[in-house]
């Protein structure tokens, strides 16, 4: 593994993220959709589980945000139903993420993006995606273990990052 937690046949560039699909996107079945498109843009999927959210991992991971009007919705939001959490590794992973899943207000989302595409309005806006580098790595922390992170050489590698 290189300083940045990544395997050490990828480039420098390389960067692992979070990704969570949300309960609603888990609830409309679009799982699928939302992870094929992160796989044929030609980022890997690392780890994957599908989870109920506690109540005290729920805080965790929005604890930034604790305080603010928001923050009980959040935290009711994400644990009402089960998601789907996994790592997506990559060249620039997390802005090509975070510029694939489009901006956080459905309404506001461009076409061509999951929530531009899939998303209308508020709180259901499907996704959540690290948004730098050290979020990553906390929120990768906080949602999984290391033995539950796989090295994915693959032989298409090449023919995506080179």
């Amino acid at each position: 593994m290189d300083q940045e937690g990544c395997p050490d046949h990828m480039s420098g560039n390389t960067e692992r993220t979070l990704v969570i699909v949300k309960p609603d996107g888990v609830q409309r079945g679009l799982v699928g959709e939302i992870l094929g498109r992160f796989e044929r843009r030609g980022l890997k999927i690392v780890a994957l589980k599908m989870m109920t959210v506690s109540r005290d991992l729920a805080e965790r991971h929005y604890a930034v945000h604790q305080g603010k009007f928001f923050y009980e919705d959040l935290v009711s939001y994400i644990s009402s139903s089960p998601v789907v959490a996994c790592i997506i590794e990559g060249p620039h992973a997390i802005g090509v993420v975070r510029a694939m899943v489009g901006a956080t207000r459905p309404q506001e989302a461009a076409a061509g993006t999951i929530r531009g595409d899939l998303a209308l309005a508020g709180l259901r806006n499907l996704i959540h995606a690290s948004d730098a580098p050290e979020t990553a790595q906390t929120e990768i922390e906080l949602w999984f273990r290391p033995d539950e992170i796989v090295d994915l050489p693959r032989e298409i590698d090449r023919w995506v990052y080179e």
